[in-house]
């Protein structure tokens, strides 16, 4: 089992491989397309990022709203793809990492291996025994966007797999050849 504590050096992110078991603990923030796409006008018009993105992990997920008691609601990783569009720029900026569910497309890949992030797998269908490593979420932008706001979440041993590395390794892609007939 590894660790990542946010916010992550490129060879924090190097050192991981396909398949590696990685808990993490720290700031974590949470985007979907709606903010991706605003984050990416913003870099367009020469603007600030809401956060400093060096460094950073994003979640991709639209958590449901809280119950009584908790920081955030059930919190399940939305498909990746989605960001497909605007991940190679953020991580061009310094994103480190990405957690979602799903293939990444080529470009994204390309982008990883060149600037140095990885992608990290979420187990889909779990959002509220994912909700249970966050202590606490607060709204930093978007907010009209309601659940794909963007949120700074503090999380503790919150559990993900590495499905792509920095070196183009792709876990989804060598299962397939692994378990393939014939």
């Amino acid at each position: 089992m590894k660790t990542l504590k946010p916010p992550v050096k490129r060879e924090d992110v190097d050192a991981l491989e396909i398949g590696d078991k990685v808990m993490i603990s720290g700031v974590i923030y949470t985007g979907r397309d709606a903010a991706h796409k605003r984050l990416v006008d913003l870099l367009d018009k020469g603007e600030p990022l809401p956060f400093d993105i060096d460094g950073q992990l994003i979640f991709y997920v639209g958590p449901t709203p809280a119950p009584p008691g908790r920081p955030i609601g059930a919190a399940g990783p939305t498909t990746s793809y989605r960001m497909d569009a605007y991940a190679p720029r953020l991580i061009e900026k310094g994103l480190r990492g990405m957690i979602g569910k799903g293939p990444r497309a080529a470009p994204v890949v390309e982008a990883m291996k060149k600037y140095g992030a990885v992608y990290l797998g979420a187990t889909g269908g779990a959002g509220a025994l994912l909700a249970g490593a966050v202590k606490k979420a607060e709204v930093i932008a978007f907010d009209d966007l309601g659940p794909e706001a963007i949120r700074r979440l503090e999380v503790e041993n919150f559990p993900v797999i590495v499905i792509n590395d920095t070196r183009g390794n792709d876990l989804y892609k060598q299962n397939v050849q692994k378990y393939k007939k014939g």
